[in-house]
């Protein structure tokens, strides 16, 4: 029995050319030629162009730009930990210092958009920090991040050139929130504080004159802020847990403001204190 199909070797089976099919020329079919495919210059082929991008570019999806760029400087590393933990992510942390030396010459090195600053460290305080790096740096922008609310601390740092100043209870939602509209060039201030200012700032140079006094400006800052909760009735031990500092140096500024005054008793401070408004 014929099937029509015959075997070749190698080749499985193949259809048996029909009466009525022509042969060709020889066995197999020959396709024609494929058309080189356009290229551009060095032989590469043209890249494919984006969809809205005539002229062949980047993408049309940029990247995002770059976050705010932010300094933390305070002389705690805890609450320096605790900051940088709550700001990841949202801002970007260019860097860190907890002294005033350190902290002058990495602002200078990185140059960042904001620098959080802490008012009250050794050596000058968060007050050198922005003198220093103002006399070389004036773009950058500055924002007091204390745990005081005393008006001396405020207009201090705020005449040598701060933004804003905010207390440390402030929520991290609204720290982020200070950081982006100082940079954009606002003045920020925790609720309560920006009475000092203006008042301060009202009269022009005669609202220095009404904050000036002689005997509480011999006094450190970290000194008057012990002067100040002392005075409001506080222990040693609240005193040391709201400063974040030991019993210990509770006790050796208040030795030093006693001695300054000239007074014997925690009594005499805290009158002291009431009769100028310090609380």
């Amino acid at each position: 029995m014929r099937t029509g199909l015959r075997a070749r070797p190698g080749q499985g089976l193949r259809p048996r050319r029909g009466p009525g099919r022509p042969a060709g020329p020889g066995r197999l079919r020959h396709r024609a030629p494929r058309a080189p495919r356009r290229t551009g210059h060095g032989g590469q082929r043209p890249r494919r162009r984006h969809r809205g991008d005539p002229g062949g570019g980047a993408p049309m999806n940029e990247p995002a730009p770059s976050s705010t760029r932010v300094f933390l400087v305070d002389d705690h590393r805890l609450f320096l930990a605790g900051v940088r933990a709550e700001l990841e992510g949202r801002v970007e942390v260019v860097g860190e210092a907890t002294d005033v030396g350190g902290a002058v010459a990495a602002i200078r090195a990185v140059v960042p958009d904001v620098v959080l600053l802490d008012v009250h460290m050794p050596v000058g305080g968060g007050r050198a920090v922005l003198l220093a790096v103002h006399e070389t740096h004036p773009a950058v922008r500055f924002l007091a991040l204390s745990v005081s609310d005393a008006a001396e601390d405020v207009i201090a740092v705020i005449r040598a050139g701060a933004r804003g100043y905010v207390t440390k209870t402030i929520a991290p939602d609204d720290l982020v929130d200070a950081i982006e509209r100082v940079r954009a060039g606002d003045a920020v201030f925790s609720p309560r504080l920006a009475g000092f200012v203006l008042d301060a700032f009202a009269a022009g140079d005669g609202g220095a004159a009404t904050v000036a006094d002689p005997e509480l400006d011999q006094l450190t800052p970290r000194e008057r802020e012990v002067l100040r909760l002392i005075a409001r009735g506080y222990t040693y031990k609240e005193v040391a847990r709201s400063l974040t500092i030991s019993v210990k140096t509770v006790e050796t500024h208040v030795s030093a403001v006693l001695r300054k005054l000239q007074l014997s008793t925690r009594h005499q401070l805290a009158r002291w204190a009431t009769d100028r408004g310090v609380l």
